[in-house]
């Protein structure tokens, strides 16, 4: 299994993303490194379908399944739905497990 956090330097929700990720990862009893990708300009946002930092991916696969069809790609801050519909600047930890359970499927 592949997870990238794509991030950019100074971003306050960088870390805890990493640290959301890790305890989804463990709770689920995966073992996966966390790869960390810094987006450092504009044009690698746009190369790498960028949604904002942070974004975590899971086997290519953005965790918030309703983001996979955006085509609107930037060098800015994202934020997340939580089950309440409020927006957060992290995503759930029952979407990242949702993720990786969805990436172990044949």
């Amino acid at each position: 299994m592949k997870v990238d956090v794509l991030y950019f330097k100074g971003c306050p929700n960088h870390m805890p993303a990493v640290e959301q990720v890790r305890e989804a990862l463990r709770t689920e009893g995966v073992e996966a490194s966390v790869n960390e990708v810094e987006i450092t300009d504009p044009v690698m946002a746009q190369e790498l379908s960028f949604l904002g930092s942070p974004t975590i991916r899971v086997n290519g696969l953005d965790v918030e399944p309703e983001a996979r069809g955006v085509q609107s790609f930037g060098f800015g801050c994202r934020t997340y739905t939580d089950i309440n519909g409020r927006r957060s600047g992290l995503p759930s930890l029952a979407s990242i497990r949702t993720a990786a359970r969805e990436s172990m499927q044949p």
